[in-house]
C-alpha cells in the first residue's frame, strides 16, 4: 500500500479535534441511557433494518441486517436479541464477536429522519428454542446474536435531510418522535412537544 503524503494540517490529539467544533450541547451530553424503555422498544419495533458495526483481528466490519419491523427482539429492558437470517456465509461480523464482544447497531425506519444508536457486547447464541422465536417461512437463523445493552441514544436527522434519503416517503404512523425518545432517555429533561415543535427550524438552520 502506498504511503500517504505528509498531511501539514492533519489532527492528531483530542485537543487538536476539539478546537475545531463547537462544544456540544449539554442536553447532547445527557441523552444517552443503558435500558431498553418503551418509547426505544417502539422505534426499534418499527425499523425493517439496522447496521452491525463490528472490529476483530481482521479489522472492522459493518454488515446489514434486515428484514419485516420488529425482527430484533428484546428479552429484557438490557439485551437485544438479533437473528443471524441467511446471507453470503461469510460471517465477518460473527467471527469478530468471537473475538471482541464490542458492537454498535444503528437502526433505521424508512419515512424517519432520526436514526437510534446502540452500543453494546454481544454474544451468539444456537438454542435451538430461542432459534425458534424467529421463523422466518418456517425457516430458523441459524445463531441469535444477544447484544447486551451499554448505551442507547438518538442521533438527528441531520444526515438523513442533508442525503434526501427519505425525500417524499411520509413518517410512519406511531414511531415515537425524537422529543418523546429525548424525554424517555434524559429522564423528562424534556418537554416533547415543545421540542418537536421547534425541530424543524432548528433542524433547518443547523444542516451546514
Amino acid at each position: 500500500m502506498d504511503t500517504l503524503p505528509a498531511d501539514p494540517h492533519a489532527v492528531t490529539t483530542p485537543e487538536q479535534l476539539a478546537a475545531l467544533y463547537d462544544p456540544p450541547r449539554e442536553l447532547v451530553l445527557q441523552k444517552v441511557t443503558d435500558r431498553l424503555d418503551a418509547p426505544t422498544l417502539a422505534f426499534i419495533a418499527a425499523s425493517p433494518f439496522c447496521l452491525l458495526a463490528t472490529s476483530g483481528a481482521r479489522g472492522v466490519h459493518c454488515t446489514p441486517r434486515g428484514d419485516a419491523p420488529g425482527f430484533v427482539a428484546a428479552l429484557d429492558e438490557h439485551t437485544l436479541a438479533l437473528p443471524d437470517r441467511r446471507g453470503n456465509n461469510r460471517l465477518d461480523g460473527l467471527r469478530d464477536v468471537l473475538e471482541n464482544p464490542a458492537v454498535a447497531l444503528l437502526f433505521l425506519i424508512p419515512g424517519v429522519g432520526e436514526t437510534l444508536r446502540v452500543n453494546g457486547r454481544a454474544r451468539i447464541t444456537a438454542d435451538p428454542a430461542l432459534r425458534g422465536r424467529f421463523l422466518a417461512q418456517g425457516r430458523p437463523p441459524a445463531t441469535v446474536l444477544l447484544v447486551t445493552v451499554r448505551e442507547v441514544y438518538m442521533q438527528c436527522a441531520k444526515a438523513l435531510l442533508r442525503s434526501r434519503l427519505w425525500e417524499g416517503r411520509p413518517r410512519p404512523a406511531g414511531v415515537p418522535s425524537m422529543g418523546e425518545l429525548l424525554a424517555a432517555h434524559t429522564r423528562g429533561r424534556v418537554e416533547p412537544a415543545g421540542y418537536d415543535a421547534e425541530a424543524p427550524a432548528r433542524l433547518a438552520s443547523t444542516l451546514y
